[in-house]
């Protein structure tokens, strides 16, 4: 049975690792090409750091291919959903679309593959911005900063909502990527892949 100093050494040993996991917690931000294009670099790492988070990765890229195919999901569940949000955005604007016909694919999983290589053409359109950041909720507290994922709905003060007001409808109709400025991690696990897809340890510092 654990001494009760034991029983002490142990709890103050759990609270350094989940104090630790906590304010050390990262998360992967990309500035996309229409955001490097735009010159906001500075104004949006400038939020970031203004709340309090730290960069402790950055960098100027030109991604290729394969490099962007690693970077987004495969799932079929992943490739369909990007299907049937195609879908979702022509029904809510009265559009009707003969995919077959305008994109000769047949269901849901193949016009979301369609829907993902244009992912990849947009973010290996021009050069990106590759930035590690580390500090308490990271990850939500960066996507809280960034705004919803469709700019037109993100809200006043967010960097979306204050810098693009692109919308799926358009970006649809123009057989593109919605340009949205910003990816940034979607959880604690995605955000470790990400990290370690798009830095290498030497690139990571750790600072006070």
């Amino acid at each position: 049975m654990p001494s009760q100093k034991q029983t002490s050494k142990e709890n103050s040993n759990k609270i350094q690792t989940l104090y630790k996991k906590i304010k050390k917690e990262r998360t992967l931000v990309l500035l996309k090409p229409d955001a490097v294009e735009r010159g906001l670099i500075g104004e949006i790492i400038s939020r970031f750091e203004k709340c309090g988070l730290k960069i402790i990765g950055l960098g100027l890229v030109k991604p290729n291919r394969k490099l962007m195919d690693k970077h987004y999901p495969k799932t079929k569940e992943w490739i369909e959903n990007l299907g049937n949000n195609f879908f979702r955005t022509c029904e809510e604007n009265n559009l009707k679309i003969d995919v077959k016909k305008e994109f000769n694919v047949n269901n849901a999983y193949e016009l979301g593959l369609l829907v993902r290589s244009w992912l990849i053409d947009y973010m290996c359109s021009g050069p990106i911005v590759k930035i590690a950041i580390e500090g308490p909720h990271a990850v939500e507290i960066v996507r809280k900063i960034v705004g919803h994922t469709l700019p037109y709905k993100a809200q006043p003060g967010t960097i979306r909502g204050d810098f693009s007001i692109d919308t799926p409808i358009l970006a649809n109709l123009e057989k593109r990527a919605i340009k949205n400025l910003i990816h940034a991690s979607g959880s604690k696990e995605e955000a470790e892949y990400e990290i370690n897809l798009w830095f290498t340890k030497d690139e990571l510092i750790d600072y006070n």
